[in-house]
């Protein structure tokens, strides 16, 4: 069982989610600089990482995990605001990373074939 409050709780979700989208934000950006360099490295210099300007997530959708050992987002939220948070989360902070680092690596893939 969580064996903090609900404030602690909330803070360790909040870091939980607020590292991962660091971590998956930089890897995004690693690969898409590489791509860039591998596929036109007369202008690989140009290119470089700009702070990230998202927004910090609510922290009404955080709460224990459903075996209750760990803090997390609240995936089964009701209030609209928290599904459009969630919803948002899903597709701008994870599948569009994803595919631009799929697509960075299909295209360095592509050049280094050619």
């Amino acid at each position: 069982r969580w064996l903090f409050d609900h404030a602690v709780c909330t803070i360790y979700a909040f870091c939980g989610v607020l590292f991962g989208l660091c971590s998956l934000t930089s890897l995004t950006v690693l690969s898409t600089v590489c791509c860039l360099k591998v596929r036109y490295p007369a202008y690989g210099r140009c290119w470089a990482p700009s702070p990230d300007g998202r927004l910090g997530p609510s922290l009404f959708t955080y709460g224990p995990e459903p075996y209750g050992t760990a803090c997390c987002i609240t995936w089964n939220a009701a209030s609209p605001e928290a599904v459009l948070y969630i919803l948002a989360l899903f597709v701008f902070c994870y599948l569009v990373p994803c595919l631009l680092i799929l697509v960075s690596y299909a295209l360095i893939l592509r050049t280094v074939k050619g």
